[in-house]
């Protein structure tokens, strides 16, 4: 379904590192949908496997570490950065339910997909990436690095951004509460 597309296929590295290249990947699939230079329909679920199995991978493995090991990376950075998943997972769900990819409807989707991710990368960058890079040693950076990445990956290999799936994961969410505030 999303041959040709990169999704990134990180074995190891620095957790950082493999969060902020996958940020930047968001960015050009983003455009690309935005821009409609490539099929569409293939990028939005391209870009569907990667958001879902960055965030399900980060919130698991990544999210729990930063949060003992940095001084600087409180619970409320942590449990907002989970709310900023639900939300551009909650907006993710609302493109790939759209039947085409030529209309005003899919535009003004990814539109707020867009807006959503660009908010979350920007505050995630800031608020638990920089500290992190000065409070978790690179041993632990790199650990965290290859169990991230092995989840992600796993978790694309299963499908984890296919319609079904991505409609479980905003209801899992919007049960936890996390979709309560607008």
């Amino acid at each position: 379904m999303t041959t040709g597309i990169d999704l990134g296929r990180p074995t190891s590295g620095d957790v950082l590192d493999l969060i902020v290249d996958d940020h930047r990947r968001f960015e050009r699939l983003l455009a690309q949908l935005r821009q409609g230079t490539a099929d569409r329909d293939a990028v939005r679920h391209a870009f569907a496997d990667v958001l879902i199995a960055h965030g399900e991978a980060e919130e698991e493995i990544v999210y729990p570490v930063l949060r003992r090991k940095a001084e600087d990376v409180d619970a409320h950075d942590i449990e907002h950065g989970s709310e900023e998943h639900a939300e551009g997972n909650e907006a993710l769900l609302a493109v790939l339910e759209l039947k085409g990819t030529d209309t005003k409807a899919f535009v003004d989707a990814v539109e707020e997909l867009s807006n959503l991710i660009a908010h979350h990368i920007a505050e995630e960058e800031l608020s638990i990436i920089a500290p992190a890079r000065e409070e978790v040693s690179d041993r632990v950076r790199r650990e965290l690095g290859e169990k991230w990445a092995a989840r992600r990956n796993q978790l694309i290999d299963e499908g984890c951004g296919s319609l079904t799936n991505v409609r479980r994961v905003v209801a899992k969410a919007a049960k936890k509460g996390l979709l309560d505030d607008d």
